[in-house]
């Protein structure tokens, strides 16, 4: 009995000294009866919310924890009527969770650094050769293999000593390579979906060292990085084109440039020239804008005259392509742009690319390393022997069902905490009927290792997600914001929103303790008058007729039985309340201009008909106000509740240790 009253004690002593150092670490900045309420909480979500008008001073501390404090007493409120236990409740915050969760792992991990990786490389173009060794889309064994070895072959004679252009012309399967001997120039990220490998061979490789074979999409290359540069960026032109094809010889084609860059020397509008002179029909009717473009886009002479204009505004001599002469305007430059601006543009691709996907299953593997992943090969190997062995394979068909006993043999396992059985994954296949069917022609066991490689990987990302809490306090911080603003939103309406609603007999009563609140300023009837578009040609004799008669008789004179082409419609504004009646005189016979709908074209203006002096709304006609008052004041009185209810103890010490002027 003593030791074990020395143990409990000890224990004691120890959490004691635990939770003294957790608080002198991060103290205690209020209470609400015993729950705590950290400095480190207050500040992280004062910050967030005022951003940059969080300055620290004591002013503006003091107003956001007086509105925090009437936050943390309607949670604590909430809990005590226990909201966080209702089931509907529990599932919206678990869905949330998981959407948090899963965005919070890929976001972090993945996306944030494949788009920091790529914004820094969209800052150099790289000059590039390439051997391409062909493969076809789902090549067999022994031709990647075949092709392997050839493009060992080709990189035999490069390290001998051989010209790359004369084995690029020998073994390359580009079929570009006959014109440029394998060298493509200078290209900037991102490089096309599938060749991620290649795209980071030539921003990491040493210049001038063959790299390779790197495996693409399109199959086995051999690289060469001949120079970097700064990335010339995209630049906007327009431009005027005279086309070969529609003079006899090259002479004439060159004059009819010429003349026309003569007419720019002389001052003429590129615009209107462009309209007017310019050969190409897509640009022509633009002013011969072309948009923006990067490199390798357009012959390299064209490119090399654009971004060789050193100022917006400026443009080029005749500069002479395969289809034609041009004279280029430059418009604007974007180059070294900021993260801020690229970075949505730039996820938006990386989650297109099958870089992703790498980098997903990179994040699962670093999962499973730290979480002491083990598996059991002979389970598993067991199960694809069992479904070979079914003789119509109707594992590959939708027919398929789990066993009705679940296999309880253990299958794998993240450390202790997360075990999966042969049933679970069973149970697993079964749902991924879609799958299955769509990789019959794999057959059975690469069928089952794609599936075993799916569940693994999203129970690698569930287990991660559970640890979440504890690894980012961000992560945390965001759930606790979320689980709070439901039960707070929860909570309000049954105390508030809802009575103020039902409350009929206390919203009269508040009306009429209050009716001076609730007041008509001085008011002016109108009519509205709206032409149909068929007969604008009448709006004028309609608008000079309204002048003088009545709605009624100007609806009489102007409509017939067979065309009824205006309407009228009553309206009620006080100053103030409508931008087209303000600018209207307020007097009785006012007009105010025609203006077209833009909604249903049709041409509208009002007519003032009727002054009418301030005065009391009823309830009726003033509810929405008083609803929104009256609930405002049951809030007052709801936090007068809770405070009485529990207790708020505030560290005026910690508080001030805050404030910076």
């Amino acid at each position: 009995m003593l030791n074990r009253f020395l143990i409990l004690l000890l224990a004691f002593s120890v959490s004691t000294a635990l939770s003294a150092q957790k608080d002198k670490e991060d103290p205690v900045l209020f209470s609400v009866g015993e729950t705590p309420v950290h400095l480190s909480e207050f500040k992280y979500i004062y910050s967030k919310t005022n951003g940059e008008k969080a300055d620290y001073s004591k002013a503006s501390l003091q107003e956001y924890l007086d509105l925090y404090t009437n936050f943390k007493l309607k949670v604590k409120k909430a809990k005590d009527m226990k909201l966080d236990t209702i089931s509907s409740l529990k599932q919206e915050l678990d869905g949330y969770r998981r959407q948090l969760a899963d965005s919070y792992l890929i976001d972090r991990e993945v996306t944030e650094k494949l788009v920091d990786e790529a914004y820094e490389r969209t800052k150099q173009d790289v000059d590039v050769s390439h051997i391409m060794i062909g493969l076809a889309a789902n090549p067999s064994p022994a031709d990647t293999l075949a092709a392997w070895n050839k493009a060992m072959e080709a990189k035999k004679k490069l390290d001998a000593g051989e010209l790359f252009a004369e084995v690029a012309a020998a073994y390359s399967s580009d079929k570009s390579v006959a014109k440029n001997q394998g060298h493509i120039g200078f290209v900037t990220a991102l490089f096309p979906n599938g060749f991620y490998a290649m795209e980071t061979g030539a921003y990491t490789a040493p210049l001038n060292k063959v790299q390779g074979p790197i495996r693409t999409n399109s199959g086995y290359h051999l690289l060469l990085v001949h120079g970097r540069r700064p990335s010339r960026g995209e630049i906007e032109v327009a431009h005027i084109m005279v086309r070969l094809d529609k003079f006899p010889d090259l002479i004439k084609a060159r004059r009819a440039i010429d003349s026309i860059y003569n007419q720019l020397q002389g001052g003429a509008n590129f615009e209107e020239l462009a309209k007017t002179a310019s050969q190409d029909q897509v640009t022509a009717a633009k002013g011969g804008y072309i948009g923006f473009f990067g490199i390798n886009r357009y012959e390299k002479a064209f490119e090399e005259a654009a971004f060789g204009l050193a100022t917006d505004g400026a443009y080029t001599a005749p500069v002479q392509t395969s289809i034609g002469w041009h004279i280029i305007k430059r418009i604007s430059l974007k180059r070294d742009e900021p993260l801020t601006v690229v970075k949505s543009r730039l996820q938006t691709q990386i989650k297109q690319d099958a870089r992703f996907e790498r980098a997903r299953l990179k994040m699962i593997e670093r999962i499973k390393k730290e979480s002491n992943f083990t598996d059991d090969r002979t389970t598993f190997n067991g199960f694809i022997a069992s479904l070979e062995a079914d003789t119509a394979k109707s594992f590959l068909t939708y027919r398929w069902k789990a066993p009705e006993t679940p296999s309880t043999s253990p299958l794998f396992a993240f450390g202790t905490s997360e075990k999966k059985t042969l049933g679970d994954f069973a149970d697993y296949c079964a749902k991924a009927s879609r799958k299955r069917q769509q990789m019959a022609a794999s057959g059975i066991a690469e069928t089952v290792n794609a599936l075993y490689n799916d569940y693994i990987g999203e129970t690698a990302l569930k287990h991660e997600e559970r640890l979440l809490d504890t690894k980012y306090p961000e992560f945390k911080s965001l759930m606790r914001e979320y689980e709070e603003g439901v039960l707070l939103f929860e909570v309000t309406k049954m105390e508030v929103w809802d009575k103020a609603s039902a409350d009929s007999v206390g919203l009269e009563a508040y009306y009429n303790q209050h009716k001076e609140n609730f007041k008509w300023e001085e008011r002016a009837l109108l009519s509205q008058y709206a032409l149909q578009e068929t007969a604008k040609d009448k709006i004028n004799q309609i608008r000079e007729f309204a002048k003088h008669y009545s709605p009624d008789e100007v609806l009489a004179k102007f409509n017939t039985d067979d065309a009824k082409i205006l309407t009228r419609t009553e309206k009620q504004y006080e100053k103030g309340r409508n931008e087209v009646v303000d600018k209207m005189e307020w007097a009785v016979g006012a007009l105010s201009p025609v203006e077209q709908s833009k909604r249903d074209k049709t041409y509208n203006f009002f007519k003032l008909e009727k002054l009418l002096p301030p005065g009391q709304k009823s309830l009726q006609e003033a509810r929405g106000y008083v609803v929104a008052d009256y609930q405002d004041f049951l809030e007052k009185k709801w936090l007068e509740t809770l405070r009485k209810e529990y207790k708020v103890k505030m560290n005026e010490k910690v508080f001030n240790s805050m404030v910076k002027k």
